[in-house]
């Protein structure tokens, strides 16, 4: 069973869609804590300001149970996009702490010549940096749609699973233990978006 953590902002029903389309029908729409313990694996998905979603989050009444459950009973989880900024300390854009779950900083991309826009968008390649479960058998030149201004700088090399490269190489997909992450958006990637969903819910 994967749970979706409904919390007020993401593209639930966008995951759930795509969950479908890779054979996945035991997806559960997670809105409150005592629903966490059916569930076998989370994904917390993401748009917006990090402040927004990390206030809506620890207001959800859901934080402490999912910090319970990835954190002590080693659940995996999937961020994505701002979901996956959440599970670092924190980010520039914002005060409020994040999950800590990997420990790492999201920083606005810069770009003093202006020779690149920001937000980075559209669609780019990412290289695998680690093997991991959740990107087995690889598809060549993977590419993934990108919408975001920030990005994660990881304290540890070994946490980077994917990089990508926008005027500078940045972490476009995390991993710690049972912790994942990733910077882009599987369910509007098409092909590639379903293979790393499915290696998540089946390797993973």
């Amino acid at each position: 069973m994967i749970g979706i953590v409904d919390y007020g902002i993401g593209n639930i029903g966008s995951i759930a869609n795509m969950l479908k389309k890779i054979g996945c029908l035991d997806v559960k729409l997670l809105h409150k804590s005592d629903e966490f313990h059916s569930v076998d694996k989370y994904i917390l998905p993401g748009v917006g300001s990090f402040d927004a979603g990390m206030k809506l989050l620890n207001q959800s009444g859901m934080r402490r149970e999912l910090d319970l459950q990835v954190l002590q009973n080693k659940k995996p989880i999937l961020g994505i996009c701002l979901g996956m900024q959440m599970l670092g300390r924190g980010s520039e854009e914002g005060c409020i702490p994040g999950l800590g779950y990997i420990p790492f900083e999201c920083v606005k991309f810069n770009f003093d010549d202006n020779s690149l826009k920001v937000p980075h968008m559209g669609w780019d390649y990412a290289e695998i940096a680690k093997r991991s479960p959740i990107a087995v058998n690889p598809k060549d030149m993977l590419r993934f749609y990108f919408v975001h201004a920030y990005y994660a700088v990881c304290d540890n090399h070994e946490d980077i699973l994917m990089k990508c490269q926008y005027g500078i190489n940045f972490a476009a997909a995390v991993n710690k233990d049972n912790i994942y992450g990733v910077q882009f958006h599987p369910e509007k990637s098409h092909g590639f978006g379903k293979w790393l969903l499915k290696n998540f819910v089946e390797e993973v």
